[in-house]
């Protein structure tokens, strides 16, 4: 399996969406992490919300610190704009995605912003997984 680790700051939306779109779409082909450097405590209802929308239950994601994440080695770390404060982390490839952070906006921001990301991961399926960039993990 292909680990991918989604970071953000707080871990509340923009990873938490990521996280979850990956593990929906990717078949059982990517083991998915997301964290945040700043971790808000809690993911964001309107992000939960919205990928209802899309029959991803994330309700029962926490939002957590890097400290909390399982696997120490990476295939792939997505960083989503959170620049200085992402900390460094094993990876064989880093990716910055620049998705705004929908925190404190409308629902309709939230939608605008899960779209962004479904498109993203999509893409990522389609180029890594499918086409074997990085051959799976026995």
């Amino acid at each position: 399996m292909i680990k991918v680790l989604f970071l953000c700051v707080g871990n509340a939306a923009r990873s938490q969406m990521a996280e979850g779109f990956a593990r929906f779409l990717a078949d059982d082909k990517i083991e998915a992490f997301s964290a945040g450097s700043k971790p808000a405590g809690l993911v964001d209802t309107l992000a939960i919300q919205t990928m209802k929308e899309k029959n991803i239950d994330i309700s029962s994601h926490q939002s957590k610190g890097f400290d909390k994440i399982p696997a120490s080695e990476f295939d792939y770390v997505v960083g989503m704009d959170c620049g200085d404060t992402c900390p460094v982390v094993h990876t064989k490839q880093y990716i910055q995605w620049d998705i705004p952070d929908p925190n404190g906006k409308t629902i309709k921001e939230f939608r605008k912003v899960r779209d962004e990301i479904e498109q993203k991961i999509d893409d990522f399926i389609q180029l890594v997984v499918n086409n074997n960039i990085i051959k799976e993990r026995k």
